[in-house]
C-alpha cells in the first residue's frame, strides 16, 4: 500500500515547522551557552549542556508528529483549525522563551513566558485530544520536560539576583 504524496509532503513540512522553531531558538541558545549560561549558578538537577540540544531535537519531532496527525483531519474542520492555531501560538511562546531567556539574559521574564508557555502547551493538548488521542499524547513529554524547564528556570532566577 503506497502513501499519497501530499500525506507525504504534509508528513514534511509539520515536522520542518517544528524543527525551525527550535532552529531559530537556536539564534539566541548557541552564543550565550559557553558565556553567560556557563557562568550562572545553577539549581540542583540540572543536566549537563550538551543534552539539551538532543532532546530538544526528539521534542520537536515528536511535536511534528503530533501536528501532521491532527492536520490530517482535514483543515476544514473547524476544531483543526483552532488546534492548528492554539499549536501555533505555543511554538512562537516556544521561540520567545529562548529569546527572553538566553537572548536578553531574563531570567525573570523568562520565568513569566514560559508560564504562558505551559498554559498554551496545556491548551494545545487538550485542543489536539479532542482531534486526535494520539496526537495529543505526543505532546506529553514536551509538556514535561518544559515543566522541567521552568524548574531549572526558577532556580536560575532564584540563585542569581
Amino acid at each position: 500500500m503506497s502513501i499519497p504524496f501530499v500525506k507525504i509532503v504534509k508528513f514534511i513540512v509539520a515536522i520542518a515547522v517544528c524543527q525551525a522553531a527550535g532552529l531559530i531558538g537556536t539564534i539566541f541558545t548557541t552564543p550565550a551557552i559557553p558565556t553567560w549560561y556557563a557562568a550562572l549558578e545553577k539549581p540542583a538537577l540540572t543536566p549537563p549542556s550538551f543534552l539539551f540540544g538532543p532532546v530538544w531535537t526528539v521534542l520537536f519531532i515528536l511535536m511534528g508528529i503530533a501536528l501532521y496527525l491532527v492536520w490530517l483531519r482535514g483543515w476544514e474542520r473547524k476544531d483543526v483549525k483552532l488546534a492548528i492555531s492554539i499549536f501555533g501560538i505555543q511554538l512562537v511562546l516556544n521561540v520567545l522563551w529562548s529569546y527572553f531567556f538566553f537572548g536578553l539574559q531574563m531570567p525573570f521574564f523568562a520565568l513569566i513566558e514560559i508560564i504562558v508557555l505551559w498554559i498554551a502547551i496545556a491548551l494545545s493538548i487538550w485542543s489536539f485530544s479532542r482531534v486526535s488521542v494520539p496526537a495529543a499524547l505526543l505532546l506529553l513529554p514536551y509538556i514535561l520536560w518544559v515543566s522541567f524547564a521552568a524548574y531549572l528556570n526558577y532556580g536560575i532566577y532564584v540563585l542569581n539576583p
